[in-house]
């Protein structure tokens, strides 16, 4: 026989939003976060429940984002109105990061896996993602232009330089992840690389490189003259 625990009868100290009021957000797990945002459970789930098996499912908050609404709400516990609330807490902390991104100066390689590495290592798909530069190097924004297969990303000139033209950039620095680990250049990663360049010049916008991101290390493309 399995026992139900609404939170209301758990004790005090255990309940997330109690628990955030005495010891402050950090002071909560990646769950009890969720739970928060879930609001409540179902007759035989709480809000924590339902978090942690999201949690579990999924391995972990970060891939939580790479979910529609429809596939959020095919989980258990999870109608509409939960889905819409953590699609909207995750596109919040996506706008903040983005913001804090915004302006930073991007002078070398180093500067581009710094910003990006963390994150892009732990995708189990290949992200194309560029970064948006002005005349002084500063960075106005970054885009996710693609996710492709466990080999390859689907990417198109016209994709990659809508954003650019939109926002006036100078220049772009073009990069994926390979989910195998090892970031050394494919034929296909040059080839892209070669022809988005050519489109680029022929709109005045300079491709500064092409970064490939492993799993504990990076490639520069330009650095390795094959831009």
């Amino acid at each position: 026989m399995q026992y139900f625990v609404a939170m209301k009868d758990m004790p005090a100290d255990m309940r997330p939003r109690e628990k955030m009021q005495s010891q402050g957000e950090t002071g909560l797990s990646d769950a009890e976060l969720l739970a928060i945002i879930l609001g409540n459970g179902t007759r035989n789930l709480s809000a924590l429940d339902i978090a942690n098996k999201l949690i579990l499912e999924h391995k972990g908050l970060r891939n939580l984002k790479e979910l529609s609404l429809d596939e959020l709400t095919q989980e258990k516990g999870i109608g509409p109105a939960k889905a819409v609330s953590i699609k909207a807490a995750i596109e919040i902390g996506r706008r903040i990061a983005m913001g804090s991104r915004e302006r930073n100066s991007i002078k070398s390689p180093e500067d581009v896996k710094n910003l990006v590495m963390e994150e892009m290592r732990y995708f189990d798909r290949e992200h194309f993602r560029v970064l948006y530069m002005d005349r002084k190097g500063g960075l106005i924004v970054w885009e996710d232009i693609s996710v492709g297969g466990l080999h390859s990303s689907i990417v198109h000139p016209r994709e990659v330089f809508k954003t650019a033209v939109k926002r006036s950039a100078a220049s772009i620095i073009l990069i994926h992840n390979h989910p195998s680990g090892d970031p050394t250049p494919s034929k296909e990663d040059i080839e892209v690389t070669r022809r988005l360049t050519e489109a680029g010049s022929i709109m005045g916008i300079n491709v500064l490189d092409h970064i490939v991101i492993g799993e504990a290390n990076y490639c520069s493309l330009k650095q390795q003259g094959l831009l």
